[in-house]
């Protein structure tokens, strides 16, 4: 059974009233996606980050807008990082027996026994694009690296059949690889030398830049 999170549609849309609603504790948001209109609603922000915390990144939350229910997931969100708080989400209503995609975060496990052996481990990539029933949505693929020795590479190929869902990316793309430590030498002296060239030392002062916050509706 889903975990319910309440809300409430909203009716202002002023930037004033954004700020207060932020101020009282709540989050903008938007609910869209299966048999719903685009709806602007407001979650308690506490609940909100309970509820992602208890059903994970790709869960299916019961959303019940002012009575009425339909089951969402978590489908993009804004956040003030200086502020640590989020600040508007996007909710994808979606039908329990139809696909859809969603990207889900590679964490690594075990310790290589090229690493151990001095290698330096890479990881080009953090996150892959996947297919299934939103029930069998995976908040994180685990990839075990501990066979991987010095020259090893694990790629999207090694896992796929490993799993109930489809990945996206294409077979040959990197998930992690063991570099010698000359290898790894080689590449960061390269980088210094970039660096150091003269070319990089050229073009005057840097511009002034400013940045500014906007609040996304």
């Amino acid at each position: 059974m889903a975990t319910e999170l309440k809300a409430t549609k909203r009716k202002d849309f002023k930037r004033s009233s954004l700020t207060e609603l932020r101020h009282k504790g709540s989050i903008p948001a938007v609910v869209y996606g299966y048999k719903t209109d685009n709806t602007a609603i407001e979650v308690d922000a506490i609940t909100f980050i309970k509820t992602i915390r208890e059903v994970g990144r790709n869960g299916i939350i019961s959303l019940n807008v002012d009575g009425s229910k339909q089951n969402v997931i978590l489908n993009d969100y804004q956040q003030d990082h200086l502020k640590d708080a989020v600040t508007h989400v996007d909710f994808l209503a979606v039908n329990m027996s139809q696909e859809i995609d969603a990207d889900v975060r590679i964490d690594l496990s075990g310790e290589s026994a090229g690493v151990k052996e001095g290698g330096v481990l890479q990881q080009p990539l953090y996150e892959v694009s996947v297919s299934a029933k939103p029930s069998d949505i995976p908040d994180s693929i685990e990839v075990d690296i501990a066979g991987l020795q010095i020259g090893d590479t694990v790629t999207i190929g090694d896992i796929r059949d490993q799993y109930n869902f489809t990945i996206n990316d294409e077979d040959e793309t990197t998930i992690a690889s063991v570099l010698a430590p000359r290898q790894e030498e080689d590449i960061d002296s390269g980088e210094k030398q970039e660096e150091d060239s003269p070319e990089s030392e050229e073009g005057g002062e840097p511009e002034a830049s400013s940045e500014k916050g906007s609040e996304e509706e």
